[in-house]
């Protein structure tokens, strides 16, 4: 996941150097736009993941192999209709999202010639999913590597060598996610894998489709939910700050992405553990594991409070050189992250819900932060506050998010227990 992460990360570092702070307020615009590819992508990869790890562990090959088909053709379905909407629409969806008339040129080149790796990244991040709890944890890491490799390699040469700008940055992560989606693709292709494409597969079925959809639901929403928020935020910022502002948002936003990265992660981790041990009922395993992912995320976490707090100039310098820029974020940052370390919780508590196929826990969970939270915050803060009502809005969301998150996982802890109890001997 930390390595997925790096492709904008990547991309952002490169065009801040090389094109200039405007550039990064234009990718900023485009953040919101990818996660509505995203939504869908988590729509499928998310639900098929969670559903096949809990059929796997109660022995249900064939269904396994059914979710894998039907995954195959709504990813393509979805993905050609989203891509047709984004195509046409393009210039009303960045200026609904926030562009302005400095960002909107940097925003849209970057994202007409973004269009096609879209579709390929569902093509690749959706299946790495069902890879994973297929068992195949380490090819899945594997095709990550790959595609983040090739756009270390590509992005310089396409930015700097060749001189195509914003441009550049899009074509190189595009080549690199395409040469990702082959390398899993043929993972599914080869009939020694535990599941792989055959016939019979691709009809689509309700049976099959509403559970993967449910599931996936949780996620999917968290991602059409970060996009109206993006909205929200950049508009706001924007009205307040300016376009120097909607810059050091992409910077604040892409350093915490990189932390949450790091904390799904080890949620997709969790996720075919907990699955499996849940259908098998081996209920020891999934608490054990569970408390594990909330240990290592809160690590997580917390080193990026630190590096915000502490070091924020630092960070910005990653990504510019510009003076206004870096001290806009040296600002933002301390105040927007001060509690950071406490989203992990709310994330992979999230994650646990999902994964133990709690549709409506999840939903709720995953809407709590963002939407239940932080938009009625960036709604009463900014007008008070100014700017920096909006960087307040963020840890009251983060501590308020993992509140809920404990009211909901303590009877949920007692459920599991009492499933635990009601075992007979020889199976407990």
């Amino acid at each position: 996941m930390v390595v997925m992460s790096l492709y904008n990360i990547i991309d952002r570092m490169f065009i801040g150097q090389g094109v200039g702070p405007d550039a990064i307020a234009g990718l900023a615009i485009t953040f919101p736009v990818m996660n509505i590819s995203a939504a869908f992508g988590v729509l499928i990869g998310g639900g098929a993941g969670a559903r096949t790890s809990i059929v796997l562990g109660q022995g249900r090959k064939r269904t396994a192999e059914l979710i894998l088909g039907n995954s195959l053709v709504m990813t393509l379905a979805l993905g050609t209709f989203y891509l047709m909407m984004l195509a046409i629409f393009m210039d009303e969806v960045l200026e609904l999202f926030g562009a302005s008339e400095k960002s909107l040129p940097y925003a849209r080149d970057f994202m007409m010639y973004m269009l096609p790796g879209l579709l390929i990244n569902n093509l690749t991040f959706s299946f790495t999913n069902i890879m994973r709890a297929t068992g195949y944890p380490k090819k899945a890491m594997i095709a990550n590597f790959i595609g983040a490799g090739m756009n270390v390699i590509l992005a310089p040469i396409f930015i700097f060598g060749l001189k195509w700008g914003i441009k550049g940055a899009a074509i190189a992560t595009d080549i690199s996610m395409f040469i990702s989606m082959i390398y899993v693709q043929m993972h599914f292709f080869n009939k020694k894998s535990i599941i792989h494409y055959c016939r019979g597969i691709y009809r689509l079925d309700s049976k099959i489709l509403i559970p993967i959809i449910a599931v996936g639901a949780a996620p999917c929403i968290v991602n059409t939910a970060g996009c109206f928020i993006n909205a929200l935020l950049n508009n706001t910022v924007y009205y307040y700050g300016g376009d120097s502002s909607v810059a050091a948002m992409g910077v604040f936003m892409t350093f915490s992405q990189l932390a949450i990265m790091f904390v799904l992660g080890v949620c997709m981790g969790m996720q075919p553990i907990v699955g499996f041990n849940y259908g098998a009922k081996r209920y020891d395993r999934l608490k054990r594991a569970y408390w594990l992912t909330v240990a290592v995320g809160t690590v997580m976490c917390l080193l990026g409070t630190i590096a915000s707090v502490f070091f924020p100039e630092y960070v910005a310098m990653i990504f510019t050189t510009d003076s206004a820029l870096i001290a806009a974020c040296k600002h933002c940052m301390p105040i927007a992250n001060c509690v950071f370390w406490i989203a992990a919780f709310q994330i992979v508590t999230t994650n646990f819900f999902q994964s133990l196929g709690r549709a409506k826990m999840s939903i709720f969970m995953s809407l709590s932060r963002q939407v239940i939270c932080l938009l009625p915050l960036l709604l009463i803060l900014p007008p008070t506050y100014k700017l920096d009502g909006v960087w307040f809005a963020f840890p009251i969301s983060d501590t308020l998010a993992a509140l809920m998150g404990v009211c909901l996982l303590i009877p949920e802890l007692r459920r599991i227990n009492r499933l635990a109890a009601a075992m007979p001997p020889h199976e407990a």
